[in-house]
């Protein structure tokens, strides 16, 4: 599966791809082509109640944002922090070579001893971090090798949509990774002030078999998905911003001329779905007056099948998107040729800022969240992490310790001279400050910087200006914090699953006929016998896992 990053990516940028808890939940198959496996029976654990394995939350009052974010929506800052504080003076490290490996997406750049980048971080870590950066969009091909031979680097990274790829992960974290409860838990966070300063809702998800098992890498955003629309063209020919599932088909109809190769949508199944209030927790399961039901057996989700029909037989979604599995949706939208796209909200910024050079007036913005009624929306979210951090089992206690120091470091947030250097690199070699005080960086820091850095430990969820998009922070987070109060609530929240390898193996092919019936590939009276297939081929053994899970945690 692919999951490419722009350049220097942050947090925000994984919002455009899947996994992350959040995104899968409400993807509608956005993890369409990657397999994933399970162990034969699930396993399910209440991380709610293992608070003693958890980290103290201390937050560092560093910094005030500009703009304040309502939990889980991250805070803003429009401001560079004018003195920023050496939050460690002592060098973390003890002179050891430390192997990682991490994802990129993009250009690997040369390791240490060629790296001006990597070796001023490395100076000021006090030892030599050796980055092993693989190539993202083959990374669980890679994880499957290492860990089946048990040969992995003393830090490794695994993002969070490739863990229910990984057989018995749960086993296999006991055989591989470091147990870091007696590390990290309570009290014993508090000398690690950067880790103890992330969420505790991130550290809930990063507990297996009772333990706290890695370091997790927080989201700054609890939203999957957002529908943008080209507000530069949309206000030329007078067309409103839909509010109810009616007005979003008469915008369709309203701005598609297939004589001037323009058509209103690109597939937009996921957030048509949330429009019709169809569950999104745990990929669409709800609890409901005792009853665990998954989202095709819902009056919402037939009425969003429906609609979505309909949508695509009257042809108000791009042709190519239709003919084809790999149809740059972006592309099409950047080129005025789709008006409204269903994309990741951290698409935002980066679109914004490289198409207002190609196009002036270029004004790409997010529709705010609506029902299909019009009443009190449902919106997809989550606040689970995007990444996760393992130590090796078994390198012994000194050697753990200085990793876990050398991870608080590069966990320091923004208003503190760690994050500079990890995010923007060596002023006057790597970047230069603006006249607005904020860093930019140059050639050099694009071709030495990788993530190599920044994937191995979150910082506290912040949200940064952008001279290119100036109005970003704004109107980003004002958007976000509009429907906070709309997040549909998880029954399962604060359950670790491993779903059955049944349910896991006839996910993919359900999704897949869905897409048929959608597409007119096939009746829309097959949703019957679709579900038919679901359930006897694994769907009931899913039902019972999700039902037997909330008893179990007494819900």
């Amino acid at each position: 599966m692919d999951h490419p990053l722009p350049g220097t990516a942050n947090r925000r940028s994984f919002l455009t791809l899947v996994g992350l808890g959040a995104v899968a939940a409400a993807s509608g198959g956005a993890l369409a082509g990657c397999t994933e496996k399970a162990a034969d029976t699930g396993t399910a654990a209440e991380v709610d109640k293992l608070t003693a394995v958890l980290p103290k939350f201390k937050p560092l009052d560093l910094v005030q944002p500009d703009i304040k974010g309502i939990s889980p929506v991250a805070n803003g800052f429009t401001k560079y922090p004018a003195n920023l504080v050496d939050a460690i003076t002592d060098k973390p490290g003890r002179g050891s070579t430390i192997t990682t490996m991490t994802p990129y997406w993009g250009t690997v750049p040369a390791g240490p001893g060629q790296n001006a980048y990597v070796d001023a971080i490395n100076a000021e870590l006090g030892a030599v971090v050796t980055p092993g950066i693989q190539d993202g969009n083959t990374y669980a091909d890679k994880l499957n090798t290492i860990m089946g031979a048990r040969d992995i680097p003393d830090v490794l990274c695994i993002p969070s949509w490739e863990i229910p790829k990984i057989p018995n992960f749960s086993e296999a974290a006991k055989a591989l990774f470091e147990d870091l409860t007696d590390h990290l838990s309570g009290d014993k966070a508090l000398p690690y002030a950067m880790l103890a300063n992330l969420p505790t809702v991130a550290w809930s998800n990063a507990v297996w078999n009772q333990r706290l098992m890695g370091v997790p890498w927080p989201t700054d955003g609890p939203y999957p998905w957002a529908l943008f629309y080209r507000k530069d063209l949309t206000d030329a020919i007078g067309a409103s911003v839909p509010k109810t599932a009616d007005e979003l088909y008469a915008f369709g109809k309203a701005v598609t001329n297939a004589d001037k190769g323009v058509w209103a949508f690109n597939d937009i199944q996921a957030m048509v779905e949330m429009i019709f209030r169809v569950p999104g927790a745990k990929e669409g399961w709800r609890s409901k007056d005792g009853k665990v039901t998954f989202k095709l057996e819902t009056e919402e989700f037939k009425a969003a099948l429906e609609f979505l029909v309909k949508v695509f037989k009257d042809g108000l979604v791009h042709p190519e998107i239709i003919a084809t599995k790999g149809a740059d949706a972006k592309l099409l939208f950047n080129g005025g040729k789709i008006v409204m796209v269903q994309d990741g909200v951290g698409a935002w910024l980066g679109v914004q800022a490289e198409q207002q050079k190609v196009t002036p007036g270029f004004n790409m913005q997010p529709v705010p969240f609506f029902a299909a009624d019009g009443g009190k929306p449902l919106v997809h979210g989550s606040g689970d992490p995007i990444f996760y951090t393992f130590i090796k089992k078994g390198l012994g206690k000194d050697k753990t310790e200085e990793i876990l120091r050398v991870l608080n470091f590069l966990a320091a947030p923004l208003g503190t001279k760690e994050f500079e250097l990890i995010e923007y690199g060596v002023e006057g070699k790597h970047f230069a400050k603006g006249a607005d005080g904020w860093p930019a960086g140059n050639d050099l820091l694009g071709k030495e910087k990788a993530d190599q850095f920044r994937f191995l430990a979150g910082t506290a969820p912040t949200i940064k200006f952008d001279a290119r998009v100036p109005t970003y922070v704004n109107d980003l987070i004002n958007w976000e914090n509009a429907s906070v109060q709309h997040i549909e609530v998880d029954p399962w929240r604060g359950i670790k699953l491993e779903m059955p390898a049944s349910y896991v193996k006839v996910k993919q092919p359900t999704e897949d006929k869905i897409k048929d019936i959608i597409r007119g590939r096939r009746p829309l009276s097959d949703l019957d016998v679709v579900l038919k297939e679901w359930r006897d081929g694994g769907g009931e053994d899913g039902r019972a896992f999700m039902a037997k899970a909330l008893s179990d945690a007494g819900r």
